[in-house]
């Protein structure tokens, strides 16, 4: 099949994981003490932790509305943020960042093989998939921007 929309496609799954304009996520997790996941900052309403696991919530959320039929929304706030600043275990900083890695590869194949970005989600009340990948890119780029600001607030930020 031959679509018009091939360079926009490539451009929208690069620019899921790009680091031109700012850090990117692999970046703003790298090499974070321990020790620090679950602090916040002085005047930072957020620590390292929530940041990392709201963007892997959000991302899957929209993963999920872009490809699934049956999906259901989840509570707002409480599906959407972590429960403690801190991770719940010394594994859950590590899955937590894998799983935003891995649904963000899924985005980019769905990217790549969704037939018509333009086109409204079935069961999605009139929005579009390319809304949904514009707004992952969006809100990925907000909290990875908040996530630097945490390191270089707590000190941990490359110099």
């Amino acid at each position: 099949m031959t679509r018009n929309d091939d360079a926009l496609r490539q451009h929208l799954s690069r620019a899921l994981g790009w680091e031109e304009a700012h850090a990117g996520f692999e970046a703003a997790v790298a090499k974070l003490p321990a020790k620090l996941r679950g602090k916040r900052a002085r005047g930072f309403e957020h620590s390292p932790w929530e940041l990392v696991e709201h963007i892997r919530l959000a991302q899957r959320d929209l993963l999920e509305f872009c490809t699934s039929s049956k999906y259901v929304a989840g509570e707002w706030p409480a599906d959407y943020w972590p429960k403690s600043p801190a991770p719940p275990s010394a594994s859950s900083w590590k899955s937590s960042v894998d799983a935003v890695a891995k649904d963000r590869k899924a985005l980019q194949d769905f990217v790549a093989r969704a037939p018509d970005l333009t086109a409204e989600i079935p069961h999605a009340g009139g929005k579009t998939y390319l809304r949904s990948i514009l707004l992952v890119l969006d809100h990925n780029a907000y909290h990875v921007g908040q996530l630097v600001m945490a390191r270089k607030l707590l000190g941990s930020w490359p110099s």
